[in-house]
């Protein structure tokens, strides 16, 4: 690992082996490494991997060793790199592990405090846990691809952020340290199954229970948090850029009125939604008056919750993120300094 761009984080010390994958796997070893982790990832001998170069940034902070996995002799030499880590990490189908003679049972026989963590799309077990996947089926089969997208148009896929990313690194790095937790008064390791579609069905919990409540309705763009609501939604400007307004709160929503040049008198509760479509229409008339940029100098400083949308290219400048260090990819969390600092660094170490 290249030590000279990691600080010594709260992790320093555990080891880490991660059998190469793609999304969830190095995202979440990549947040391991973040915080101060050894990782050592099992490369392909012959050196190839699916969208190998979609994961320069994801692929961080931690040494590669290429291993032919169908060899007995490289086998035996990962079971020795197991012998001495703490987690091992890997994104195999169920069962695929087993046969190469590096499953939980192999591991366990020989480090019984290893942590082995699994990361699969369906789980390990259930009818779908040997059917092919990506993040957009996963969400399709929690509800939460239901819910996202245009009144009238279809589901819209969340990048792979709300899959592999959320529902599936970050589980599992939840996984891993609850185990190593754990582990502290058991002195043994344990199987983390860590599931796309399980982590995805978790983050739903306050739809559900907002449907419970009868406060969200079936149908997409109808509700408060998925673009229905007037005064919770994206708005096009004159220049063709977007700002986002997040006026929640009377006195937020008060904000964005002021900003607006309109009289709160003057229009509809927008507690009733059946006064959401006319509400939505004199915004939409507002914003397109001006850029986008206008509207973020407008709102500055005030309490509108009014945004403009940038691209990730602009993220990275934006002032907020310049005078703290982070914006797109950047390690996170951050922990006091000068204790356990964490990696400074926002792209890959090699």
């Amino acid at each position: 690992m290249n030590t000279a761009a990691y600080g010594a984080g709260p992790l320093t010390g555990l080891r880490v082996v991660e059998l190469a994958a793609i999304g969830p796997v190095p995202y979440a070893c990549m947040v391991l490494a973040d915080l101060g982790a050894d990782v050592v990832r099992i490369d392909r001998a012959d050196g190839g991997r699916s969208f190998g170069d979609w994961h320069t940034v994801l692929d961080r902070g931690r040494t590669a060793l290429p291993l032919d996995l169908k060899d007995p002799g490289d086998v035996a030499e990962l079971l020795r790199i197991v012998d001495r880590s703490d987690v091992l990490v890997e994104g195999f189908r169920p069962g695929v592990a087993e046969r190469l003679g590096i499953g939980p049972g192999q591991c366990h026989q020989r480090n019984p405090a290893l942590v082995y963590a699994r990361m699969t799309g369906w789980g390990q077990d259930g009818p779908l846990a040997r059917t092919p996947g990506h993040d957009i089926n996963y969400l399709a089969l929690t509800g939460a691809l239901y819910a996202i997208g245009e009144a009238d148009g279809p589901p819209i896929p969340p990048l792979n952020l709300l899959g592999d990313f959320a529902g599936g690194g970050m589980f599992l790095v939840a996984g891993v340290l609850a185990a190593l937790y754990e582990r502290r008064g058991s002195g043994r390791g344990q199987v983390v199954d860590a599931a796309i579609v399980d982590g995805a069905g978790s983050m739903l919990g306050m739809l559900v229970a907002m449907a419970d409540a009868g406060q969200w309705r079936n149908e997409r763009g109808a509700n408060l948090l998925d673009g229905g609501a007037p005064f919770y939604r994206c708005y096009a400007c004159a220049d063709g850029g977007h700002v986002a307004v997040g006026a929640l709160e009377d006195r937020f929503y008060g904000a964005l009125l002021h900003g607006l040049q309109l009289d709160g008198d003057g229009l509809p509760d927008r507690a009733d939604r059946a006064n959401w479509p006319y509400l939505t229409a004199v915004f939409e008339e507002c914003f397109a008056r001006q850029g986008r940029d206008f509207w973020a100098r407008r709102f500055e400083d005030t309490e509108a919750c009014v945004t403009p949308v940038l691209s990730v290219a602009e993220a990275a400048g934006h002032p907020h993120h310049q005078a703290r260090g982070s914006g797109p990819a950047a390690p996170a969390p951050r922990f006091a300094r000068p204790r356990t600092p964490g990696s400074g660094v926002s792209r890959p170490a090699r």
